[in-house]
């Protein structure tokens, strides 16, 4: 690959480069505990280049632009995969992180970012993705051949309008040539994005050995599966989707928070409550009010 952007830019644009359809960002807005009267960035999203889906889910470029003196506090319930982000100031490969993921933004700034599937990252890391606990790295470290061109393409494509999706398609090509020899997906890495899977989508397990059930893996098993390849547990997979649901339910405000524990398998309302206020650090009635007292 070129390290001259004019490479990338004299490129028609691929079908990556159309925008996410907005029903299908469900999955992805309920993550992100962005405030309602938050207008300090716009995001946008695209699905995979063509031929990258076993190692990618979605490109994303946040544009923001913060008065001086102040600051904007992103915070994400993040799902289990990782993350590779380069910014005008640094390049990093992301574990996921196991409680909420705050990114502060100052001043005026971009970001060009590809979300992994839950295989891809044990793939780029080359080692049990424990060892990066709520860590990141920079890409170079994972992307050692070609980090360098990746890095100084994106970089080009976003100077002169970051917000544009020409801009965003050249950034995209340049994620899709860095990953191309990368892959592919190992045997455990397909059994991994089945339980991944699973517990993201189903309501009704509420507990790991539900899990264990539904993969056909003893729960020993399944223990060192996650922890190997995403580098959290069996029982984080299970909460995280039962939090990515409550703080959807909570935010559209039509259902009781009784009815929510129940619904997600809470023995009661209180144990939902001290469990979505020790990852999110606010009660579910706290994050209701503030979206209740916006415009």
């Amino acid at each position: 690959m070129e390290p001259d952007s004019a490479r990338h830019a004299e490129a028609a644009p691929p079908p990556a480069a159309e925008p996410v359809a907005p029903d299908a960002l469900d999955l992805v807005e309920r993550a992100h505990l962005r405030r309602p009267d938050d207008t300090s960035h716009t995001l946008a999203r695209y699905p995979p280049p063509p031929g990258l889906a076993h190692l990618v889910q979605r490109s994303w470029f946040p544009v923001w632009s913060v008065p001086p003196g102040e600051e904007s506090v992103q915070e994400v319930l993040q799902h289990p995969v990782c993350l590779l982000v380069v910014t005008p100031t640094y390049d990093r490969f992301y574990r996921v992180t196991s409680g909420l993921s705050r990114t502060v933004l100052t001043g005026d700034g971009w970001a060009a970012g590809v979300m992994l599937t839950p295989a891809a990252g044990y793939l780029l890391a080359r080692r049990p993705l424990t060892e990066l606990a709520d860590r990141h790295v920079p890409l170079v470290d994972v992307l050692p051949r070609t980090a360098a061109r990746l890095v100084q393409a994106v970089r080009s494509a976003m100077a002169d309008d970051p917000a544009a999706p020409s801009s965003h398609a050249a950034a995209a090509r340049a994620y899709a040539e860095a990953l191309a020899d990368v892959g592919p997906v190992d045997a455990e890495g397909e059994v991994v994005e089945r339980v991944v899977a699973v517990a993201a989508g189903r309501r009704d397990l509420t507990r790991v050995d539900d899990l264990c059930a539904a993969v056909d893996l003893p729960e020993r098993a399944l223990q060192r599966l996650t922890r190997r390849r995403v580098g959290l547990s069996p029982k984080w997979l299970v909460q995280r989707r039962r939090l990515h649901e409550a703080a959807e339910l909570v935010r559209a405000g039509t259902t009781p928070h009784a009815e929510i524990a129940a619904m997600l398998g809470y023995a009661d309302q209180a144990h939902f409550v001290r469990d979505f206020s020790h990852v999110t650090g606010r009660t579910p009635g706290a994050l209701a009010a503030q979206h209740r007292a916006s415009p």
